[in-house]
């Protein structure tokens, strides 16, 4: 099996075998509120077995998901790793896979168009028996899958695995996704958010950081629709990239709107600058609204 290169969230389809790998808790929320929004709109049934089943889904609805609806009919499933890979403290491939398997034929015989299953496979880093079958469980995955209408993405935090357990997992995949990046130092990292779309920022940025966040607006813009420029996690913005952003929303034409979700540090600088008054712009501090 070979493994492509990076591929957008965006682009998987049915039978692929995704590895995510993310190197904090928004870009995983990120990524994996795409991954469902699209099965969903592909009339597919999801299943996530994430770390907090309640947070999961409680993000899934905040980035534009439809999920809690779709809970409520059966046709997204959150749940704890516990409840599908997992029994106690210990791990096993046939007991796992017979869960993924169910899944499967359940999917099937429910009349859904097919199944879109994401896996974080943070259980994988505590002290629990079995752990050395991972590499056996991703390569049952990737047999489980042909000929199946189901796709599976395993999310690795890149930060918490070590290279040789990443490496010994990576053949099973058909594909590698991880979020489109413009800049990425220990300072600052620019990188495309994908639901709701737009851009994320994270750190402090300058005038230094001028190219690469103005390559990240313009992409952005080109999508249709609304955008959101998330700076949750933004400590520091200058006056400078804070007016070419505000520019950037100026340029949208109606009904467009684009969201600037920033963090308390520094939504004052935007609104100083008149950010509220433009039209389409909405001003939001942190995580709300």
């Amino acid at each position: 099996m070979t493994v492509s290169a990076e591929t957008q969230i965006t682009d998987l389809a049915i039978n692929d075998h995704a590895c995510l790998t993310f190197g904090e808790p928004e870009e995983l929320l990120d990524l994996t509120a795409a991954y469902v929004r699209d099965g969903l709109a592909g009339g597919q049934r999801v299943v996530w077995l994430a770390e907090d089943p309640q947070r999961a889904l409680a993000e899934l609805v905040r980035r534009g998901a439809a999920a809690r609806a779709a809970a409520e009919a059966g046709r997204v499933t959150v749940a704890a790793h516990q409840d599908g890979l997992l029994a106690g403290q210990a791990f096993e491939v046939e007991r796992a896979m017979d869960w993924l398997r169910e899944q499967i034929d359940d999917t099937t015989r429910e009349g859904y168009s097919g199944l879109r299953v994401a896996l974080d496979m943070s259980w994988a880093l505590r002290p629990i028996s079995g752990i050395e079958q991972l590499p056996a469980f991703e390569e049952e995955i990737a047999t489980a899958l042909s000929g199946a209408s189901a796709s599976v993405l395993c999310q690795y935090d890149r930060e918490r695995f070590d290279p040789v357990t990443l490496a010994s997992v990576a053949p099973f995949h058909t594909h590698s996704v991880a979020a489109s990046t413009y800049h990425n130092d220990p300072l600052l990292r620019i990188c495309r958010q994908y639901a709701p779309p737009g851009i994320r920022l994270a750190g402090q940025i300058d005038r230094a950081a001028e190219s690469p966040l103005a390559l990240a607006l313009s992409e952005a813009i080109r999508v249709d629709g609304d955008i959101t420029v998330n700076m949750s996690e933004l400590s520091f913005i200058d006056v400078h990239c804070a007016r070419m952003i505000i520019d950037a929303a100026r340029s949208l034409a109606p009904p467009r709107g684009i969201a600037l979700r920033c963090n308390p540090a520094i939504v004052s600088r935007f609104l100083l600058l008149g950010a509220a008054a433009v039209p389409g712009v909405t001003v939001v501090t942190g995580h709300d609204g």
